[in-house]
């Protein structure tokens, strides 16, 4: 849906971004910001969709303002915060400055510390930030989630501060929120965008798992049964040991595989999902993935893999295409969740596609609504006003 309701309220020439969780993605997603600010838009960064999105660089991203409840991070300048205890990711570039100008305020925690993280992290004193105001005065046009696996209560909440500060908002944790159609269509109301929910990496678990998938059904193979166990040793996994607070994790990287399958299979025929916490391993993620089919001649065929990355910047590129996105459909009115590029992006989107059929549609996208100008200007590299639309209402 387009409308110009959600124009950007302050400026088109730069993507304000917030941060809520100062952990090893938000870090990640500081250094590749800054380190890749120099890129050359002609050649390919890995990971990127373009090093100039519909007329965005990389370098165009700002940073306003980050929310924290560690004791370790709120209060302290986000270029130091990145490194604070417990983070532990691998640090890529010596380019972000430890004065970034840029603070971490005091967070709402609600359902955000698990007990398992109580035991590492430190709850900072005084009263929730008024997040609203802070959004508002920092001009801020995009709120990134990294809150924790199982932060049920506390994303809602955030979510209904971001819609009252008139932001737009990517979701990058497995709470449904863009698949929604109520949240949906409350974005919708508020001529805002967002990309949801949960973050699929550059080359994680999920889509090699979904690729694998896909290729058994393409070629003829019947799936049988298959699994995806994964280890960790940074935050997340650690937090992950709750198992209570695992059920929107296990349902979102479960139908990331099996929607794209071509045919369902019975619930004790699949797993995928975290499986223990390795300190050792810091913030690198092993997935272990196998698939059990029937080839020609009911004749069985097994395939396993095992991918080690290192789990945050894996997810960093993503997210910074996510924002140039969100800026785009800003400058241009589009509202509500953006269908293509959440298909492209993210694990649980309102609509489970091919991933290459995701791509096609989140280039489409970009094509349309290229440029810093909005409705009713000339944007450079836009395409007609009839061309198709990727969104979704």
């Amino acid at each position: 849906m387009s409308t110009t309701n959600g124009a950007p309220r302050y400026q088109h020439e730069t993507v304000r971004v917030a941060i809520i969780g100062v952990g090893n993605c938000a870090n990640s997603f500081v250094q590749g910001v800054h380190h890749y600010q120099d890129a050359d838009p002609a050649q390919d960064v890995p990971g990127l969709m373009h090093v100039d999105l519909g007329g965005y660089h990389v370098r165009d991203i700002e940073f306003t303002c980050a929310f924290d409840i560690n004791a370790s991070k709120v209060g302290r300048d986000l270029g130091e915060a990145i490194w604070a205890d417990p983070n532990n990711t691998i640090r890529f570039t010596d380019r972000v400055p430890e004065r970034t100008g840029v603070r971490v305020h005091r967070g709402m925690t609600h359902d955000g510390i698990g007990k398992y993280a109580a035991e590492k992290i430190t709850k900072a004193g005084g009263e929730t930030a008024d997040i609203v105001g802070i959004l508002q005065e920092t001009h801020t046009d995009v709120v990134v989630s990294y809150l924790p696996v199982g932060s049920e209560q506390a994303t809602k909440w955030y979510v209904e501060q971001v819609l009252e500060a008139g932001c737009a908002f990517v979701n990058c944790i497995p709470v449904f929120i863009a698949r929604e159609d109520y949240w949906d269509k409350r974005f919708e109301k508020a001529g805002l965008p967002i990309i949801g929910d949960d973050i699929k990496s550059q080359v994680g678990a999920t889509i090699v798992h979904r690729s694998l998938a896909r290729l058994f059904h393409e070629r003829g193979v019947k799936l049988l049964r298959t699994s995806q166990l994964n280890v960790g040793g940074n935050m997340d996994f650690y937090n992950m040991l709750e198992r209570e607070r695992l059920e929107s994790k296990k349902i979102s990287k479960t139908n990331a595989v099996t929607s794209i399958m071509g045919h369902e299979l019975p619930a004790d025929d699949v797993y995928i999902g975290p499986s223990d916490y390795v300190p050792w391993l810091t913030d690198r993620k092993w997935a272990h993935i196998r698939l059990e089919g029937q080839a020609f001649g009911d004749v069985p065929l097994t395939l396993e893999a095992k991918l080690e990355v290192w789990d945050s910047p894996n997810s960093a590129g993503i997210v910074i295409d996510a924002v140039r996105l969100l800026k785009l459909a800003l400058n241009h009115g589009v509202t509500g969740q953006l269908d293509g590029p959440s298909s492209y992006l993210m694990k649980s989107p309102h609509t489970q596609r091919p991933d290459a059929e995701a791509r096609e549609l989140t280039e489409a996208f970009i094509e349309r609504y290229a440029g810093k100008s909005g409705p009713g200007t000339q944007a450079t590299g836009a395409t007609p006003a009839d061309a198709p639309d990727s969104t979704a209402t």
